[in-house]
């Protein structure tokens, strides 16, 4: 009972604390305002009274030393605006050294100040009203706070003031606080101070010219990037440090992984003529041309011919024979076509081409190390382009059935009569109506409300409705619970608003997105940064974000799983990797398009309407529907849209959305458009060959054209029509 009476009336008083605190808080900022402190605090204010506060500090160098250094320690308490013309006055009226020394113990222990008031007055309610959020931050705080308050002393750019008080939320030390405030804002103070004892030498405009004050302006302008240098550098000898590193390199580049991201970059930097060794376990060319885009467009391909002799009557042609699929030839054709391309991913091709190729399991030992079949690589820099692989939902019973994934499906021999495709996203709409077409009996089960649920619902309902057309059975909306087998048969149970559904199937496809192989080759013993999404972390050059000589490209970065992307990014890492720090450039994300090769395909660049309302982005929509288009009607092709999203009243592209066939193609023109700043009225003024496809881009600006033209010019047209006739 005692316990809690002086529990109680410890809280009382520091909420009777936090009270009068946040009163004199209020009260000195009121005061600051009312009485207009700040105009004291301007350098125009300090210029005027130079003479005599120099005058007085000659006099009594000490007290009027102690004045200035309180006087700057209440300023910073209390977050007023005006520490960076103290600083300057510093200079003016102490010199440097002098200046210096006040303002950076001054600065620090008000800082000190403010980061204990913010600790005292709001800690606590922002831990209770974000508690998850917070914990994530101390985590971080707790391994790196120091570094964190470094970085953030560093840069000018961000108010110390907010500084103060966000920290003063976290749970890092005082005394840390404290100490890397002070180390992390001397040169900035000693930059300002500088700047201020040459401030203090102006007497009329022609003293700005001077070389002095000049270099001081130039100092203080050039100042935080070479606070940002410096913070690099000492982040990269925190992890750095730990590792010996070689007086010589085997390698100026080792990849890991030769997929596309691996490959591009190992022969960028064989072209350069820089020594790369390129490392692989399983096959060159990785998942694009073993078991992803290669393979699935070999099928897609089949699947669409044999759609179009089904179709035969449409085009004129009969035949009293009815088509087969010959299911295992079809796969034939497709490892046929893997061989085919597979020279140019080859071993022995890049091997031509100045590259060590290595077969083996990689694994990374240093920053500086890779280990190899035995063998030790010393190498500058290291490449992590280990690719990503089918993510497999913990779904129970799974273990129970041979389950497909996009890395073996292209084993099959026979086709599945009852095939279930898990995901309703590219891959899994892609092979489900491959499949469909070659005559399984398939089933989409997708989550969401709607297929393709990154896209426009508008692009969602056309391939739902061509899906549903071709037989495809689609479960939106339906959530999978667990597999079981029942009279020797399996059955797939899913959760549907509250009831559940049984789905019978031969085979099913998991096609619920892909996870990135960040694991078993070294990551985690070097504690390379893994971001919440399950990819390596990397900053805007692909560095890993602790380890400068450590690079990532491709499916396992992000954030974009594409092989042209991978492709684009890895030309980034070997440049950079190569010629870093001379030249280096940021990873330029701006114009990515991609294509899901459904039929019709759906391609896109830029925004669509969802991410711009999203992210609150004003736009104007221009629409072209595609059954209007010459070359589609005489294909058997007119369906489909051009979607284009602009600037509100200006022909600049936002982005654009193409459904229809060979969508991926038509595209390329709008992507050219974004990345090189062209507009609609440029695309408009372009001859077009006729009769193409390509032709619908042309249409659509034409669209937007007569829709942005203002009515009041037709009726003055008319009217000059009109008088030209003598009407």
């Amino acid at each position: 009972m005692k316990s809690n009476m002086m529990d109680s009336a410890t809280t009382k008083s520091n909420l009777l604390f936090k009270v009068l605190l946040g009163a004199a808080f209020v009260a000195a900022i009121f005061l600051n305002f009312y009485y207009e402190l700040g105009n004291h605090l301007s350098f125009q204010s300090i210029k005027a009274n130079q003479t005599r506060l120099q005058e007085q500090f000659l006099t009594a160098p000490v007290l009027t030393g102690c004045a200035f250094g309180l006087i700057y320690v209440l300023v910073t308490a209390l977050s007023i605006p005006g520490a960076a013309v103290l600083t300057l006055a510093a200079g003016a009226i102490f010199g440097i050294w002098y200046g210096t020394l006040i303002v950076s113990f001054a600065s620090t222990i008000g800082a000190t100040l403010a980061f204990l008031a913010s600790r005292f007055l709001f800690k606590d309610f922002f831990e209770q009203k974000f508690s998850e959020r917070f914990s994530t931050i101390n985590q971080g705080i707790k391994k790196d706070g120091a570094v964190y308050l470094f970085t953030l002393r560093l840069i000018p750019a961000v108010p110390f003031f907010l500084v103060n008080i966000l920290m003063g939320l976290t749970k890092i030390p005082t005394l840390t606080f404290f100490f890397v405030s002070q180390v992390g804002m001397l040169a900035g103070t000693i930059v300002y101070v500088n700047a201020g004892t040459q401030l203090s030498q102006l007497e009329s405009p022609q003293d700005i010219i001077s070389l002095k004050i000049i270099s001081s302006f130039v100092a203080l302008g050039f100042f935080p990037l070479v606070a940002k240098s410096l913070l690099r550098f000492f982040k990269a000898r925190k992890y750095l440090s730990k590792f010996t590193k070689p007086k010589k390199f085997d390698y100026n580049m080792v990849v890991i992984g030769a997929g596309s991201a691996g490959l591009v970059s190992a022969y960028i930097a064989s072209a350069v003529k820089a020594k790369v060794a390129l490392i692989e376990k399983h096959k060159m060319g990785g998942d694009c041309l073993n078991s992803g885009c290669v393979p699935s467009k070999a099928l897609i391909r089949s699947a669409k011919i044999f759609n179009y002799i089904k179709r035969g009557e449409e085009f004129g042609i009969t035949s009293s024979a009815r088509p087969e699929v010959h299911f295992s030839k079809v796969m034939e054709r497709v490892q046929s076509i893997i061989k085919d391309i597979e020279p140019h991913d080859s071993a022995q091709r890049y091997t031509k081409l100045g590259v060590d190729c290595v077969s083996g399991d990689a694994r990374v030992i240093s920053p500086y190390e890779v280990r190899v079949n035995n063998r030790v690589l010393t190498t500058k820099n290291i490449v992590i382009a280990t690719g990503a692989r089918p993510f497999i939902p913990q779904l129970k019973g799974l273990e129970s059935v041979a389950y497909l994934t996009s890395d073996n499906i292209w084993t099959l021999q026979a086709l599945p009569k009852k095939l279930v495709v898990l995901g309703g996203g590219p891959i899994g709409c892609e092979l489900a109506q491959a499949f469909a077409r070659f005559g399984s009996q398939v089933s989409i089960i997708e989550m969401a409300d709607r297929l393709l649920a990154r896209e426009d619902v508008d692009v969602s309902e056309m391939i739902h409705d061509h899906f549903t057309k071709e037989g495809v059975s689609i479960y939106k909306s339906h959530k999978a619970v667990e597999i079981v087998q029942r009279h020797g048969k399996n059955i797939l149970i899913c959760e549907h608003d509250g009831q559940h559904i049984d789905i019978e199937f031969d085979q099913i496809l998991l096609a619920l997105g892909r996870k990135a192989n960040v694991s078993g080759f070294g990551l985690e013993e070097l504690n390379v940064e893994i971001a919440k999404n399950g990819t390596v972390a990397a900053n805007e050059f692909l560095q890993t974000t602790n380890y400068p000589n450590i690079y990532t490209c491709g499916d396992v970065t992000g954030p974009y799983q594409f092989t042209h992307t991978a492709s684009h990014q890895a030309w980034y890492v070997a440049v950079n990797a190569l010629f870093s720090p001379f030249k280096k450039y940021k990873v330029d994300y701006r114009v990515i398009p991609w294509c899901t090769f459904t039929d019709p395909e759906v391609a896109r660049v830029g925004l669509n309407e969802a991410e711009a309302t999203e992210k609150k982005i004003p736009f104007a929509v221009t629409k072209y529907n595609i059954d209007d288009l010459d070359r589609a009607i005489t294909d058997g092709e007119a369906h489909g849209f051009v979607k284009v999203l602009t600037k509100p009243n200006s022909d600049v592209i936002l982005g654009v959305t193409i459904v229809g066939s060979h969508a991926g193609d038509i595209i390329a023109e709008y992507v050219a458009a974004m990345k090189h700043g062209f507009g609609l009225n440029k695309i408009l003024g372009t001859i077009h060959i006729y009769p193409t496809l390509a032709e619908a881009n042309k249409l659509a600006a034409g669209v937007w054209k007569r829709e942005n033209t203002p009515q009041y010019a037709f009726v003055w047209l008319k009217r000059f029509h009109d008088w030209r006739r003598g009407s």
